[in-house]
């Protein structure tokens, strides 16, 4: 590989064969180097291969501005968190996180705290995002030295909801505060307590976060045989008006009519989560 721009003295670029640019990263992979003189593979730590253009020159423009500690806790951060949830993380958290850790160091740096107005709805719905989000303000002060809060363990896991969607953050901040809501619904309905740590818990708000993220990209699955909502409405009837409560809410806020299919997935997990209860 041979350097196509220098950064600084830690962060270069190059053409791969595909023709695609690539940010390269290690210490001192530029010291004493010229443009079009090959980089030396002992010094690579991490190579970005982002495909958007226009997110590459913000990635590159960032790492020319930042201590290269930043973008390897950030790297370190990206990994773990693709190693738990067990899923590829869009490339924009690269920049995002990255961008993001930064800022929150400079401002714990001039005393500043910014509180996360939605910590509370963090820990509730997306409660393994969260567990990573504690695990990096952790090895933050570990490497870095500098003690972050939990309202910024919020923001990490939801950069790290926002990668695993492949969505952007006012989006994510859309479907977090649908879930909540519908969550609210359920459990004001029901006059129960919904229990977090269930399995059940888990799977309803697993297929909340892919529904609203449907809803809001405006893709709905359409299956014209309604024998199944039929069956499901009659079977569980308590589920069945809470869900048309569910479904007024949406209309009503967010001007989207529900799918008989989508209703009746409603149905199965709420009667599932009033069970459980009930047990």
């Amino acid at each position: 590989m041979n350097i196509e721009k220098i950064l600084n003295n830690n962060v270069v670029t190059t053409i791969g064969e595909d023709g695609i640019e690539k940010v390269v990263m290690g210490r001192g992979i530029a010291f004493k180097k010229k443009i079009g003189e090959e980089i030396e593979e002992d010094k690579i730590e991490k190579v970005f291969i982002i495909h958007n253009p226009h997110t590459s020159m913000r990635l590159q423009s960032l790492l020319n501005e930042i201590p290269i500690e930043y973008a390897e806790v950030s790297e370190e951060i990206i990994k773990h968190a693709s190693e738990v949830i067990d899923k590829k993380l869009h490339e924009q958290i690269y920049l995002s996180l990255t961008d993001h850790i930064a800022f929150a160091l400079r401002r714990a740096a001039e005393g500043l705290i910014m509180k996360n107005e939605m910590l509370w709805e963090i820990k509730r719905i997306y409660k393994k995002e969260f567990s990573i989000g504690m695990w990096a303000i952790r090895l933050i002060e570990e490497k870095l030295g500098v003690t972050l809060d939990e309202n910024e363990a919020g923001f990490i896991a939801l950069h790290i909801v926002n990668a695993s969607l492949g969505q952007e953050m006012p989006d994510t901040m859309s479907i977090t505060k649908l879930i909540n809501d519908i969550l609210n619904i359920v459990k004001y309905y029901f006059k129960i307590e919904l229990d977090g740590e269930s399995l059940s818990y888990f799977r309803f708000v697993t297929h909340l976060k892919f529904f609203a993220q449907r809803m809001f990209n405006r893709k709905q699955e359409i299956n014209n045989d309604n024998s199944l909502y039929d069956v499901i409405r009659d079977k569980y009837q308590e589920p069945y008006l809470c869900v048309r409560k569910i479904k007024d809410y949406i209309q009503k806020n967010y001007d989207y009519e529900l799918t008989e299919e989508e209703m009746v997935y409603l149905m199965l997990h709420i009667q599932r989560l009033i069970s459980r209860k009930s047990e």
